[in-house]
């Protein structure tokens, strides 16, 4: 896909780092391209009116409003974007409300990146469909509004090197204690593999924006690589 097509996306999101990391989750897919990142509503509404964007990856909770109402806003002005919903709110009426406003995507954090990608593949798709032109039958309606409906799964596929059951133990390393902060060398030690093995997965779950990383800088020796639940 060349960049004359390519999908043009505003994420607003007020925490600075996890704009961040959606920038870089995005730009990893082929046919996205980041033209603007608002991390307030007043930003949000003025970047998305001037920079008319085809996307928008849209947070819910903002300290000074609601990302819903600034969707209904922009809506309102006669601004045709769509919207990737996606927040910490677990409510099934927020789902419905949602829904209602015409989200395209809802997507719950924290945020990994497989069910990332296949929201933003999905909607690549449907973006592709719906300006192919050509006349509609229900098997061309079932594709763009319905794709690939058996796809869906519990746990979403893991890369190559990377074991589903180890995957699920690391996690639930830190799930059962958030506060939890941990080198390779120990978790190897915690789990009983290599030190190879548990850098090979900690860093897997950065990559995914499960975990956060930091150097340690001790008083003799090489930085310690210390990992711990993404916040």
């Amino acid at each position: 896909m060349t960049d004359a097509h390519q999908i043009r996306v505003v994420i607003i999101e007020d925490d600075p780092r996890i704009s961040e990391l959606h920038r870089r989750f995005t730009v990893k897919i082929p046919g996205f391209e980041v033209v603007g990142i608002a991390n307030t509503i007043a930003d949000a509404e003025e970047i998305t009116r001037v920079l008319a964007p085809d996307l928008v990856l849209l947070d819910l909770f903002f300290p000074e409003g609601n990302g819903l109402d600034l969707l209904r806003r922009l809506r309102a002005g006669a601004l045709t974007i769509d919207v990737i919903l996606i927040t910490a709110a677990r409510e099934m009426s927020t789902l419905k409300e949602a829904l209602q406003a015409g989200v395209f995507d809802y997507i719950v954090k924290p945020v990994y990146f497989p069910r990332f990608q296949e929201s933003m593949e999905k909607y690549r798709d449907y973006n592709a469909g719906i300006h192919s032109g050509g006349t509609l039958d229900q098997g061309v309606v079932d594709r763009l509004l319905r794709p690939n409906p058996a796809k869906h799964i519990d746990q979403p596929e893991t890369p190559k090197g990377i074991d589903p059951l180890t995957l699920r133990k690391v996690r639930r390393a830190f799930a059962d204690n958030p506060e939890k902060t941990v080198s390779a060398e120990e978790l190897a030690e915690e789990l009983g593999v290599s030190r190879t093995t548990a850098r090979r997965y900690l860093e897997h779950l950065v990559s995914e924006g499960f975990l956060d990383a930091d150097l340690l800088y001790g008083v003799v020796g090489r930085p310690e690589r210390r990992y711990y639940r993404h916040t």
